[in-house]
């Protein structure tokens, strides 16, 4: 397996965290999302992803694209650990937990809707962390009335072992840190990603330790 990466792609972060976990061995290829005004744009990476998005996943002949989906596919051809549970009504909790921070709170602060802000609607810097934060806690807020009420949360979003929630909860919790977002609000959203990043897997898929950190 190849996997498409840049360290700080909350996406890429969440696929890292799910290989890991499994124990899947794969090549990195750094995509530096910024130099040379975003790797991910030139033409020999859109052969690939045409979208010009960070993950890919390259599995033999199998080009596979979008985090979910990608984690989807890996807890289907290596299931254990399982990343989903076993009943339907659950299942369909963890993954509308997934989606919530996938669809509902990234997409609005991700690089490409960061980058128009700034170099088309010339926002500052001080307006963009206020673009940031303000999204970060709509869509903490609502999570967080969720979680800390949920039946279903124990050590993690679902019971005792991570789901494919929890691997979109950290890397936005993470996201959040950088951006030096108080998470005083959020204890419950706090605690499960701690239990989370006391896992191997989750550490190892950390920004920090990935081969392009420094790049």
């Amino acid at each position: 397996m190849k996997l498409y990466s840049y360290f700080r792609s909350s996406a890429s972060y969440r696929v890292r965290i799910a290989l890991a976990l499994k124990g899947l061995p794969y090549e990195y290829a750094a995509v530096h999302l910024l130099k040379g005004g975003g790797q991910q744009l030139a033409s020999v990476y859109r052969e690939l992803n045409p979208d010009g998005l960070v993950p890919t996943l390259e599995d033999g002949s199998q080009i596979l694209t979008q985090s979910l989906a990608i984690i989807e596919y890996l807890d289907e051809i290596c299931p254990d650990p399982p990343l989903l549970p076993s009943a339907p009504a659950d299942r369909a909790y963890v993954r509308s937990v997934a989606l919530q921070v996938a669809c509902e709170i990234h997409p609005v602060n991700n690089l490409r809707v960061i980058q128009y802000l700034k170099k088309r609607l010339n926002i500052s810097e001080e307006q963009r962390s206020e673009w940031y934060q303000h999204w970060i806690d709509v869509g903490f807020s609502s999570l967080e009335s969720r979680l800390s009420s949920e039946h279903r949360v124990g050590d993690f979003v679902f019971g005792s072992t991570p789901t494919i929630a929890d691997l979109c909860l950290v890397p936005q919790v993470w996201n959040a840190r950088r951006f030096e977002i108080p998470l005083n609000r959020y204890p419950t959203i706090s605690r499960l990603a701690a239990n989370a990043m006391a896992l191997d897997g989750f550490a190892q898929a950390e920004p920090s330790k990935q081969p392009d950190t420094a790049s």
